[in-house]
C-alpha cells in the first residue's frame, strides 16, 4: 500500500523526464470538442493538472467551465493566524486569478462543499457536475476533465469517481488528470500505478507553457508560507512544482463509448447498479492511503467507536467476528472484551495494516485476520459477537440479504449483533445506512434491544428473541 508525505521530496522530476515512456503516448487531440468542464477538489487543481489544457481550450475558442467543488480552506490546519473562514477567501481569490490566466471567459463555479469531506457531499457534487455540463441536448462535443481516481488523496478519489459516475450517465469523454501520483508514483512503478493504455498526453506551446505557469504561481498560498509561524508552512515545494512545469500533461482518458464498462471492472467509485461495490473498487481506495478514513485522527471515529464498544451488553464475548475490519483500529477496542476475534475484509492493504497493529501487542495471540469476500466466503464456525461497523451499504439488496443470514445463521442462542453505519448519503454506494438498519429492523430472527440514533450515524444492538436489556438479562428488572 503506497502512503506518502507532502513534506517528503517525493520522486524528482528528473527522473519522470528521463524516462523514454512519454514517447509512446498517443497525443490527446481536441478537434471535436465545443465544450470543458474541469473539476478541481480543491483551488489550485485546475492549474496544475490542466492549467494547459484550459489555456488550448480557450486559445482554440473552447468554452470552458471550471467547477471548484471545495474552498481548499483546511490546507493549514495548524495555521495560528489563519482560520479556515481567512484561508477560503484567500483561496478564492486566487483560483479566480489563476483562471484569469489561462485564458478569457472562462466560466468559473463555486460549490464550497467541505475541504476533506467531498465523500459525505459526493451526491451534490455529482448533481453540481452535472449541471455544469448543461442541457443534455447540448453534450455532444463536450469534455469532462476531473482528479485521477488514484491519486492518493481522499478529496481527488471522490472528485474524480463524481466525474466518472456522472459521465458515464451524460456519455461524454471524461479526462482525468494526476496532480499527487507524480510526487509518490514513480517510473520503475509503471504501467502498474498507471492505465498507460488509457493515457493520453497534451504537447503545451510556449505560450501555454507560460499561461500555466502565471496560473500556479497564482496559487501562493499553497507553495509559499503563509507566515514563519509553524503550522503556516508551503504546502507545494519545489520539486513538487517542478511536476507541472513540463512542457506536456498527461490525462486517463475514458470515451463516451466505454462510460458505461461493466461494473466489476468499473474504475474506483463507478456505482453499479444496486450491485455491491468490486474488490477492485476497496484495492483502488486503499492505494496510497494509510489511513483514508481518519480513523487515527478524527474525534468523530474516536467517539463512534467509543459509543459502539459501550453499547456492548456483556462483559465479555467467547467468539466474536468484525466483517469489514479495515485497518483494525475499532478491532482493537474490541479484542480486550473476546477469547477470540476475527477480523475480516474484502481488501488484503488494510489487513497488512492491522496485523501491523496487533504484532507484539496482549491482543496478538487472541485476533486473527482473514481476506474474505463476504458473503460468498464465509467463514466457519459460531460466533456470539457480530460486528457490522460501516460496511453493510456497499453491498446490494440481495447481498444484504445473505450477509444478514449468514449472520444469524452463524450466531449462537445468546449472540449479539451490533451494527453501526453513515447516514448521509455517498453516490457510489449500492445503499445508505438507513436502508442497512431497515433490513436488520425488518428481520424476524433478530430484536433490537438498543439503538443509538443522530443524524451522523445510526448505532443498533440486536439478539435472537426474545431480546432482552442488560438489566433484564442480570435480573435487575
Amino acid at each position: 500500500m503506497v502512503s506518502f508525505d507532502h513534506r517528503e521530496p517525493g520522486t524528482p522530476e528528473q527522473r519522470w523526464l528521463a524516462t523514454d515512456w512519454w514517447s509512446d503516448l498517443p497525443a490527446l487531440e481536441l478537434d471535436d470538442v465545443r465544450r470543458v468542464v474541469v473539476v478541481a477538489a480543491h483551488p489550485d487543481d485546475e492549474s496544475l493538472g490542466a492549467g494547459g489544457l484550459v489555456a488550448r481550450a480557450t486559445a482554440l475558442g473552447i468554452a470552458v467551465t471550471v467547477v471548484v467543488a471545495s474552498d481548499g480552506e483546511g490546507s493549514h490546519p495548524a495555521s495560528p493566524a489563519h482560520t479556515p473562514a481567512d484561508l477560503a477567501a484567500t483561496r478564492r481569490r486566487e483560483v479566480v486569478t489563476a483562471v484569469g490566466a489561462l485564458g478569457r471567459r472562462v466560466a468559473l463555479r463555486f460549490l464550497a462543499l467541505p475541504d476533506g469531506g467531498l465523500r459525505e457531499h459526493a451526491g451534490t457534487l455529482e448533481d453540481e457536475i452535472e449541471a455544469a455540463l448543461g442541457p443534455a441536448a447540448r453534450r455532444s462535443g463536450v469534455l469532462l476533465c476531473a482528479p485521477w481516481r488514484g491519486d492518493g488523496h481522499r478529496d481527488h478519489r471522490v472528485a474524480g469517481a463524481a466525474a466518472a459516475a456522472v459521465a458515464g450517465r451524460a456519455g461524454v469523454t471524461l479526462l482525468e488528470y494526476p496532480v499527487w501520483f507524480w510526487h509518490w508514483g514513480s517510473p520503475d512503478s509503471l504501467p502498474g500505478d498507471l492505465p498507460v493504455r488509457s493515457l493520453r498526453r497534451l504537447d503545451l506551446a510556449g505560450d501555454e507553457r507560460d499561461a500555466k505557469s502565471r496560473a500556479v504561481a497564482a496559487h501562493a498560498s499553497q507553495h509559499r508560507p503563509l507566515s514563519p509561524a509553524p503550522g503556516d508552512e508551503a504546502l507545494l515545494h519545489a520539486e513538487m512544482l517542478g511536476h507541472f512545469a513540463r512542457p506536456f500533461e498527461v490525462f486517463v482518458r475514458t470515451d463516451a463509448s466505454s462510460a458505461r464498462a461493466d461494473p466489476a471492472d468499473s474504475a474506483p467509485g463507478c456505482r453499479s447498479d444496486g450491485d455491491s461495490l468490486p474488490r477492485a473498487f476497496f484495492d483502488d481506495f486503499y492505494r496510497g492511503r494509510s489511513d483514508p478514513w481518519g480513523f487515527e485522527t478524527r474525534w468523530y471515529e474516536q467517539r463512534k467507536r467509543a459509543l459502539t464498544v459501550a453499547s456492548l451488553p456483556r462483559e465479555r464475548f467467547t467468539s466474536a467476528l468484525e466483517v469489514g475490519c479495515s485497518t483494525g483500529r475499532l478491532t482493537l477496542d474490541l479484542a480486550p472484551r473476546c477469547d477470540r476475534l476475527l477480523g475480516v475484509d474484502i481488501a488484503a492493504a488494510p489487513l497488512a495494516v492491522a496485523r501491523r497493529r496487533f504484532a507484539g501487542t496482549p491482543w496478538d495471540a487472541v485476533t486473527s485476520f482473514e481476506q474474505r469476500a463476504l458473503p460468498d466466503d464465509w467463514p466457519d464456525g459460531r460466533f456470539d459477537l457480530v460486528v457490522l461497523s460501516e460496511v453493510g451499504y456497499y453491498l446490494g439488496r440481495a447481498d444484504l440479504d445473505r450477509l444478514l443470514d449468514a449472520v444469524t445463521g452463524a450466531l449462537t442462542p445468546d449472540g449479539v449483533v451490533v451494527a453501526c453505519h453513515w447516514r448521509h448519503p455517498v453516490a457510489e454506494y449500492p445503499l445508505g445506512g438507513d436502508a442497512v438498519h431497515d433490513a436488520l429492523a425488518a428481520r424476524g430472527d433478530l430484536d433490537r434491544v438498543a439503538r443509538h440514533d443522530e443524524a451522523d450515524f445510526l448505532l443498533d444492538v440486536l439478539t435472537p428473541p426474545p431480546g432482552r436489556s442488560v438489566a433484564q438479562v442480570e435480573g435487575l428488572a
